[in-house]
């Protein structure tokens, strides 16, 4: 084991940790926006209890997703010294905007959104909502420059051995990001809708488990009332909700589908062997492989065998036609071997692995089955999506346990699809920490090695230190957030709205159910706890 390796498993635990925050936040951002757009619209209650409700859980998210990401940048000085000085003129303004313009507006503007109720007038403070969410957008978009540069360089000429930026426009018009972009909150959607549907599932089978709401005889629901927070306005918060996650699921799934597929088109034309790895597609040909069998990290390949594959399919996701030939593992091989060298070239940066062979063949098990993975789990969550549609169709659940826990559970799928996804597309990159561009034109000199990225100052001890402490404390953040979601969540709209609560209470003394009410239905809180929605 030596530092490299323990510096890699650092960064990809923390991102990784990291990146199941960011869908989340940017997809049930956007979501929170629209229902506080139709309560400001509409005036009806159940829009805004689901806007405290999910916004509540939104926040939280929100929260953890920057006490993690902050990690990212210190790794970049700790144990990335070499990529930091390698890269730094390029990502130095896609990531200054990232966090001076973005991060500033989301940050100022949620702010005044969470202190803003009952203050601001109605629609300025939805309108900082909007702010905050779509900064979190464009915050996405920058470092998705940062990263597409990482995959496909542009923009830039080598001075002194690193490259600098002539073109600000190619860099943030990189065509691999203006793909990767919508790809991203696509995926951050489909996060989303699972996440409205299973949690609102939970709460439509809790109100029929205890007896609230009832069926039929005809199979429709017959909606309860027992004041309170749990009235016939909370069956249409999670009613409305479930609905609106299955139908954003969909959408998301094929968006993700169509935006994928012009990903991936790209990734053959610049990252050849990453998509060859990811078809295990050793042989040129036009086939896909369903599944293939046999040694996945072999460097040839040669005794792999594809059990189930389709063919044509290869040459459509690589050329948009069934019959053109695409090149396989073994064909380039000796292709990055000419272009690039068979060893690691002998400079000091390299330490002791100077003069070692390049494996040009990304880990075939992680690509493969993450590219698998990935469309799978997707699908997934889009086809229960589309059956909690029809399900939902008589305006409730069955009273099924498992089936609730199912729900519940598939909130998990998109998850592991976005996590996929990004693992494939980091790990598939290898061994280059930023990819050479494929370009006749001669720029596909700008490319690092990630041997050679590494801090040369950081020994394999503080590397290892620093890794069981960001890993354990990231387990322990890990726990605090499942907690308060947990929390947050059994508690329904009243966790998010205390006046519920009390007004659940003083039901039986007559009226509206009491002044928490009134001030729920007009977007106020209750005076004595100014931060009851801000924690």
């Amino acid at each position: 084991m030596e530092a490299l390796e323990i510096a890699r498993w650092q960064f990809g635990i923390t991102t990784v940790y990291h990146f199941l925050m960011v869908p989340l936040t940017i997809g049930l951002g956007l979501l929170v926006a629209v229902m506080q757009t139709m309560w400001h619209r509409s005036g009806k209650e159940h829009y805004l209890r689901m806007t405290k409700f999910w916004g509540k859980l939104f926040l939280i998210n929100f929260i953890m997703g920057v006490a993690t990401g902050l990690v990212q940048e210190f790794q970049f000085g700790m144990a990335w010294s070499e990529y930091s000085r390698f890269v730094g003129d390029v990502f130095g303004a896609p990531l200054a905007m990232e966090a001076l313009l973005a991060f500033f507006v989301e940050s100022t503007f949620l702010g005044l959104w969470i202190f803003g109720w009952g203050r601001l007038p109605r629609l300025v403070h939805l309108l900082c909502l909007w702010a905050a969410v779509l900064a979190s957008v464009f915050s996405a978009y920058f470092i998705l420059v940062a990263n597409s540069w990482m995959q496909h360089p542009v923009g830039v000429e080598m001075v002194d051995g690193r490259p600098v930026m002539v073109d600000a426009w190619a860099v943030f018009t990189n065509n691999t990001a203006l793909v990767a972009f919508p790809h991203t909150v696509f995926g951050a959607l489909a996060v989303a809708g699972a996440f409205l549907l299973g949690i609102s599932w939970y709460h439509l089978h809790k109100r029929r488990h205890d007896g609230l709401d009832t069926v039929g005889a005809h199979g429709t629901v017959i909606v309860g009332d027992a004041g309170g927070a749990r009235d016939a306005v909370d069956h249409r918060v999670w009613l409305v909700s479930a609905r609106a996650g299955a139908i954003v699921a969909m959408i998301a799934f094929a968006g993700t589908g169509i935006t994928g597929d012009l990903q991936g088109k790209l990734m053959f034309d610049q990252q050849p062997m990453k998509m060859a790895a990811a078809e295990a597609a050793c042989h040129d040909g036009t086939g896909f492989s369903i599944l293939s069998v046999g040694n996945l990290g072999a460097q040839s390949c040669d005794d792999i065998t594809a059990v189930i594959e389709v063919p044509g399919v290869l040459s459509f996701l690589a050329n948009g036609d069934f019959t053109t030939e695409v090149k396989g593992v073994n064909t380039l091989l000796p292709e990055y071997q000419e272009k690039y060298g068979t060893t690691l070239p002998d400079d000091p940066m390299y330490g002791e692995r100077a003069g070692t062979e390049i494996d040009y063949l990304p880990v075939m098990e992680v690509t493969y089955w993450g590219f698998r993975i990935m469309i799978g789990f997707g699908a997934i969550a889009a086809g229960a999506a589309a059956l909690a549609l029809w399900v939902l169709r008589k305006g409730t659940v069955p009273e099924s346990r498992w089936l609730m826990r199912l729900a519940v559970f598939g909130i998990l799928a998109p998850f592991g699809a976005n996590s996929a996804g990004w693992i494939f597309t980091e790990m598939g990159r290898q061994p280059f920490v930023v990819a050479p561009n494929p370009d006749p034109s001669g720029i596909d000199s700008v490319f690092m090695f990630t041997a050679a990225a590494v801090s040369p100052g950081v020994s394999l001890g503080e590397l290892v230190a620093s890794l069981v402490a960001l890993t354990s404390v990231y387990a322990v953040l890990l726990v605090v957030e499942v907690k308060l979601l947990f929390s947050y969540v059994r508690g329904g709209t009243a966790s998010a709205m205390p006046e519920l609560a009390q007004a659940g209470s003083d039901s039986g003394h007559g009226g509206d159910g009491g002044s928490g009410v009134s001030g729920a239905r007009h977007g106020g809180k209750d005076d004595g706890d100014v931060l009851a929605f801000a924690y």
